[in-house]
């Protein structure tokens, strides 16, 4: 393949061009690939590096090559897009090219996109919330994942926060893969009063937000192996659960992570064998309406009303008293 300008600066502060980051995606495919390969994936473009900004198109250019894979998706509007499906080491090339620097799949497979087959908990701390903090609650997260049946893989999402995805088997919809997981974070949100939060208003949160709502159809978040968009170039690493506590996401960059997984090897290498049932979560799900009383969260703007959810005004747009 051609690669475009392939001297062209993509993280100043470093001097790290296009081609560098051609070259560590060729170097991490194998890994990286476990996480993309067979889900339809949103390109996040920063055609002026990572110091740009950066806009998200969701419709493969009709002037892709056609030896690229693709799936037609179906968004919360009822639109539909053809979308890139990144199999093999020439697409992550080809998206690059592009101004890609991270990666966004689905939770769910071309071969059946109704059915999610990952639940994917996004730790998203507050401004006033420490890493430690994050970790904390990582921990946390771990351990409610396995109480019902669950096994988590956890990673840097190379920024803040930290990401912990599960397998699951295919045998769920969406609505009930999202229920699931509000199910998780409240439990979370239980064994760690104070530190975890499920808030969806910002305003109102505290501590690390257990973030329920990125379990739901065109909802995205980095992949494990993605460069993230950062001075330094930080990577969305994967760690085993012994590595959480000490982990500091400045030290896994670009210029780091390939050695570190060819020394230690990968901890997310066996995700695919650890598909688990919702069944659990579901269950916990049923006692959190019928004996707490507790319904519905809120939904993001752009998904249609729900029955049931809480028709609350956030608090930056309620009405003041005079």
């Amino acid at each position: 393949m051609r690669v475009s300008n392939p001297g062209k600066v993509f993280f100043p502060e470093r001097g790290l061009t296009k081609l560098d980051l051609v070259g560590y995606y060729l170097r991490m495919a194998g890994p990286a690939l476990v996480h993309l390969r067979e889900r339809p994936t949103t390109l996040k473009r920063f055609v002026d590096g990572a110091a740009g900004a950066a806009f998200f198109q969701k419709r493969i250019p009709d002037s892709a090559p056609g030896w690229l894979s693709t799936a037609t998706v179906t968004f919360p509007s009822g639109r539909t897009a053809r979308e890139l499906v990144a199999d093999c080491p020439a697409a992550l090339v080809w998206g690059v090219n592009l101004g890609v620097i991270d990666w966004n799949p689905w939770q769910a497979r071309v071969c059946d996109l109704e059915h999610p087959d990952e639940l994917r908990v996004d730790l998203d701390p507050t401004p006033e919330a420490t890493w430690d903090d994050v970790r904390r609650v990582a921990i946390v997260c771990g351990e409610v994942l396995c109480d019902h049946g669950l096994t988590g893989f956890p990673k840097t999402s190379g920024s803040r926060g930290i990401h912990i995805n599960a397998r699951v088997r295919p045998d769920r919809d969406w609505i009930q893969l999202r229920r699931a997981a509000l199910a998780l974070a409240r439990e979370v949100e239980r064994r760690a009063p104070g530190l975890a939060t499920t808030s969806w208003w910002k305003e109102e949160r505290h501590g690390v937000f257990v973030d329920y709502n990125q379990n739901m159809r065109d909802r995205t978040v980095a992949s494990a192996y993605s460069v993230r968009p950062t001075p330094d170039a930080r990577v969305s690493t994967p760690l085993t659960w012994d590595e959480v506590a000490d982990a500091e996401p400045a030290d896994l960059r670009i210029d780091t992570v390939a050695e570190l997984v060819e020394r230690r090897g990968d901890p997310a290498a066996e995700i695919d064998r650890h598909a688990g049932s919702l069944d659990a979560l579901l269950e916990l799900s049923r006692r959190d309406e019928l004996e707490r009383g507790l319904g519905d969260a809120p939904w993001p703007p752009h998904f249609r009303k729900q029955a049931g959810e809480p028709r609350r005004v956030q608090p930056s747009r309620a009405r003041k008293p005079a």
